[in-house]
């Protein structure tokens, strides 16, 4: 399958510091922008027992699973340990002020 490109959003449609849920080909993806401007995005859900993710809460680069207290990094997707996994990102684009990421 080809990558491509899709628009989620305008930018100042995401909440700061907070998450929103999207769905691109069927998949619910969680779009989080820091205070920082930066905008990341993963697959919506931990890796253990696969809890939302736009639920948790952002510290720093950083979501906490609102379930499991499971530590995330936005940029990469890694778990932190002791706990261990992977969630799935997707590349960010901003671009004349909308959100695009690609599948």
């Amino acid at each position: 399958m080809t990558a491509r490109k899709v628009q989620l959003m305008k930018v100042e449609e995401l909440p700061v510091g907070a998450g929103r849920e999207v769905e691109a080909d069927g998949v619910s993806i969680a779009v989080f922008r820091l205070p920082n401007g930066k905008v990341y995005a993963l697959r919506n859900g931990s890796p253990y027992r696969n809890s939302p993710l736009v639920e948790g809460i952002v510290s720093g680069e950083y979501v906490y699973c609102s379930l499991y207290n499971w530590k995330i990094s936005l940029a990469t997707g890694e778990v932190q340990k002791p706990d261990d996994g992977r969630v799935q990102t997707y590349p960010i684009e901003i671009q004349d002020g909308y959100v695009y990421i690609t599948l």
